[in-house]
C-alpha cells in the first residue's frame, strides 16, 4: 500500500480486508457507461437484503438517467405536436367542407341520420352475408394459392404441363379485373346449364374471388418459398430428409411466416372486394344500400355500409402493421 492510499480501501488487484467490500476507482471494473454497483451489500458469506446480490445493488449511472430523461421528453414533446397538428387539421377541413355552397345539400343526401337509422339494420344483415363469402373464400385461396406456388415451382420435365397451367393461370387471373372474373362466372357458369353447376349467387361469388384473389396469394406463396436460402434445402437434404420432407417441415414453415403481412394485406383488400358480388345480385351489404338508396333517393346507407367495412378493415390493417413490425424486429432491422 502507497502513502497515497487511504486506510481500510483495497486497490485495484489487492485483496479486501475481511468483512468489507473492495471499491474500484473510477473507470474500473464495477462501473460502466449505463450504471454503477453502489458498494453497498452484504460481505461474502454473509445473507444479502431482499433484492441485493452479493456484490451490492445496482444504480444507474449519471449518464443513462440523463439520457432517460432527455428521451421521455423528446417523446412528450413529439406526442404533443403530433396532437397538435392533428386538432388544427381535422378543423381545417371540417371548416373547409362545412362552410363550401353545396354543404347543405350534400347534408341532407349522405349524413341523414333519420335513413342510417332506418337502412342500419338491413345492411347489417347484409354485411353478415359479406363476412361470410369472405370467411369461406379466405380459406378456399389459401389452399388453391399454396397449390398453384407449389405446381410453380416443380422443376422436373415430366410435370411441365402442370407448371406452364400454373403459370397461365396466374397470368390470367392477375390481369382480369376483379369485377370482370364475378360477372363472367356469376352470369356464364349458370348459361352452361351442365349439371352440377351452382346455381346460388353466393356460391358463384366464391368462386369468383377465389380464382381471382387465388392467383395473387399464389404469387405471394411462391416468393415466401423462394425467399428460403438454398443452404436451408441442402442442411436438411443431407440430413436424410427427402424432397417432400424438406418442403414441408423446413422450407413451409419457414416461407409461411414470412409471407403473413403480404396474405394480411391481401386479405383486407378480399373484404373490400366481397362488395363487387352485389353486381350478379346477392343482398349483401352494399345491395341492401342500394335498395334503400334507389326506394329513398337518399345515400346515406352507403354511407353505414362504408362504416361497417371500415369497422372491419382497420383491425386487420392495424394487426397487419403489427406483424410487420415483429418481423422486422426478428430480422434485426
Amino acid at each position: 500500500m502507497s502513502e497515497f492510499d487511504e486506510p481500510g480501501k483495497a486497490t485495484a488487484g489487492e485483496p479486501a480486508e475481511p468483512g468489507k467490500t473492495a471499491v474500484s476507482e473510477p473507470g474500473g471494473p464495477g462501473r460502466d457507461a449505463v450504471g454503477e454497483f453502489s458498494g453497498v451489500g452484504p460481505a461474502a458469506g454473509e445473507s444479502g437484503g431482499s433484492g441485493k446480490g452479493a456484490v451490492g445493488e445496482w444504480v444507474k449511472s449519471e449518464r443513462q438517467v440523463e439520457r432517460e430523461r432527455v428521451r421521455r421528453s423528446h417523446a412528450r414533446r413529439s406526442a404533443s405536436i403530433a396532437t397538435v397538428s392533428t386538432i388544427v387539421f381535422i378543423v381545417l377541413v371540417v371548416s373547409i367542407v362545412t362552410n363550401s355552397p353545396g354543404w347543405p345539400r350534400v347534408q341532407d343526401t349522405f349524413f341523414d341520420p333519420d335513413e342510417f337509422a332506418k337502412a342500419l339494420p338491413d345492411v347489417l344483415s347484409g354485411f353478415l352475408l359479406n363476412i361470410r363469402i369472405f370467411l369461406i373464400a379466405e380459406l378456399l385461396i389459401l389452399v388453391v394459392g399454396l397449390l398453384v406456388a407449389l405446381a410453380r415451382g416443380i422443376r422436373k420435365p415430366a410435370f411441365f404441363p402442370i407448371r406452364a397451367l400454373a403459370t397461365l393461370y396466374t397470368d390470367v387471373f392477375r390481369g382480369v379485373p376483379t369485377i370482370l372474373v364475378i360477372y363472367l362466372i356469376g352470369f356464364g357458369l349458370p348459361a352452361l346449364r351442365l349439371q352440377g353447376i351452382p346455381t346460388d349467387l353466393a356460391t358463384l361469388a366464391i368462386i369468383a374471388l377465389t380464382l381471382s384473389y387465388g392467383a395473387y396469394v399464389a404469387e405471394v406463396f411462391r416468393s415466401g418459398i423462394e425467399s428460403i436460402h438454398p443452404s436451408q434445402v441442402a442442411a436438411a437434404r443431407s440430413l436424410g430428409l427427402s424432397q417432400v420432407k424438406t418442403l414441408r417441415f423446413v422450407v413451409l414453415p419457414q416461407a409461411t411466416r414470412r409471407v403473413v403481412p403480404p396474405l394480411l394485406n391481401d386479405f383486407a383488400s378480399l373484404q373490400k372486394d366481397t362488395a363487387l358480388v352485389a353486381t350478379i345480385g346477392p343482398l349483401d351489404s352494399l345491395r341492401q344500400a342500394q335498395i334503400h338508396a334507389a326506394s329513398t333517393f337518399n345515400y346515406t346507407p352507403y354511407l353505414a355500409s362504408a362504416l361497417l367495412f371500415i369497422l372491419l378493415t382497420i383491425p386487420m390493417a392495424r394487426l397487419t402493421d403489427h406483424l410487420a413490425a415483429r418481423t422486422r424486429r426478428r430480422r434485426g432491422a
